[in-house]
């Protein structure tokens, strides 16, 4: 394993990968902590924030280009640009079960899926793994 294939990168991709680590984290912690606390609420708009870090740099990253410069993981950019704010309103309408199916439905699909990915031969994370 070796971060200089990430650090070689542009700025924006290491923007994106590091925020995208730290949103994994907080995700993971979020799930495993108790809901409703201070605490909570202060490290979930520290992961809304960091999700839409990830969605906006994403747009500055055009390895893959299928319509121009843009690839499909773009329209998973635009569908987090609006439902991580949707998913905050959730939780400010006290809409609890809402907010929770969709802000896991983000850290599955944003995060997991996406972040598998990441690691397909040829692609900077999995140089970073797997060295190549």
């Amino acid at each position: 394993m070796t971060l200089a294939p990430l650090f070689n990168s542009s700025l924006a991709i290491q923007i994106h990968a590091f925020a995208a680590l730290a949103a994994v984290v907080l995700g993971l912690v979020q799930f495993a902590r108790r809901k409703g606390t201070f605490s909570h609420r202060t490290i979930g708009w520290i992961w809304a924030a960091l999700m839409l870090t990830i969605a906006v740099t994403s747009f500055w990253i055009s390895e893959i280009k299928l319509w121009g410069p843009w690839s499909p993981i773009h329209l998973l950019s635009i569908f987090v640009l609006f439902n991580v704010p949707f998913a905050v309103w959730l939780a400010r309408q006290h809409k609890v079960r809402a907010h929770r199916g969709w802000m896991i439905g983000i850290f599955a699909g944003a995060l997991v899926i996406a972040g598998i990915f990441t690691f397909v031969p040829g692609r900077i994370m999995h140089a970073v793994i797997f060295g190549g």
